[in-house]
């Protein structure tokens, strides 16, 4: 889907704007003005991980970053280097990132990344540079050309930032979930609704196995669905019972009122922050936000489900 299909601008007013793919470029190539201009909110693991798939998309133009982290390498990750070679593979630098030690991650890494790449992928589009934010609020307020954002932060901000960008007319891909509070997410829903925006929950994971299985009972193969048993390997975190009584330093570059957000406030502590944010209530819902999202969404469209679960059991180690 091209920018004029994604904002559905009529096309008398787009006439001295668009220009023809085909009069500028060659097979697969998108005109500047048929992109869709995107903020990218979010640039730790996850965020980063998803940004390097998505600059190959010459749909997609990312013309703006925002993380209330400038730059660290103390972030957590499956390995130490799976962000890092991610990053070499795209830019074809099999180098870069050599000199840090830890795992790298900010608003200044994925500026970094995409100005590389776009540089030397779509210079002769004119590429102007990826503007950098700490906070979501300037970048809604000066990015006058955004048509989207995308929302890469940890689960107690989606609703803000996501609503924020709708009230200023912005279409909005959300990381799951919608909200980190059920009054949250429907309000972001709501919000959805009235602004008359386009918006995605990334969640999605098709289960070819589930509709074989859907089919089954259809047929009368194998009996009549009686219940459904839902797990995961979660947590992978830390789960604290209760909250760090230290209080060690904010690190330089690392705007800790942002990263709170709309939770009450509290001292810094790094067990709040990056990766190991769902352990705690205030910042994620834990290990259902996290994959039952995936898990649990494909078989209530799979199976027609309409009712709650009878039951739901918690296991604490």
């Amino acid at each position: 889907m091209n920018r004029r299909k994604f904002l559905g601008t009529a096309a008398a007013a787009v006439t001295f704007t668009v220009v023809p793919r085909h009069v500028l470029g060659g097979l697969k190539y998108v005109a500047p003005s048929d992109k869709i201009t995107l903020g990218y909110i979010g640039c730790g693991t996850q965020g980063l991980r998803e940004m390097t798939r998505l600059i190959t998309n010459p749909e997609i133009q990312i013309i703006a970053v925002c993380d209330p982290n400038r730059s660290t390498t103390d972030y957590v990750d499956w390995s130490l280097n799976g962000i890092r070679n991610g990053i070499r593979r795209v830019l074809e630098e099999p180098t870069w990132g050599e000199g840090l030690d830890g795992i790298p991650g900010g608003r200044q890494i994925g500026q970094e990344v995409i100005e590389k790449y776009y540089a030397k992928n779509r210079a002769s589009e004119n590429y102007k540079g990826c503007s950098s934010y700490a906070d979501f609020r300037e970048l809604l307020e000066k990015e006058k050309d955004l048509d989207a954002v995308k929302v890469m932060t940890p689960d107690h901000l989606h609703a803000t930032i996501s609503i924020a960008a709708m009230k200023k007319g912005k279409h909005v891909v959300i990381h799951k979930p919608i909200a980190n509070r059920l009054y949250e997410a429907r309000l972001t829903i709501e919000t959805a609704r009235k602004m008359g925006v386009s918006t995605h929950l990334l969640a999605w994971s098709k289960r070819s196995g589930y509709g074989l299985i859907r089919d089954w009972i259809k047929d009368g193969a194998i009996g009549t669905l009686r219940e459904i048993h839902n797990w995961s390997n979660r947590p992978v975190w830390p789960q604290w019972t209760a909250n760090p009584s230290d209080t060690p330093p904010i690190p330089e570059g690392f705007d800790w009122d942002l990263w709170l957000g709309p939770v009450p406030d509290r001292p810094y502590h790094p067990n709040y922050t990056h990766a190991v944010f769902r352990g705690w209530y205030d910042f994620g819902a834990g290990s259902i936000a996290d994959m039952g999202t995936y898990s649990l969404w494909p078989l209530f469209m799979t199976f027609g489900l309409n009712t709650p679960p009878i039951s739901v059991i918690f296991y604490l180690p």
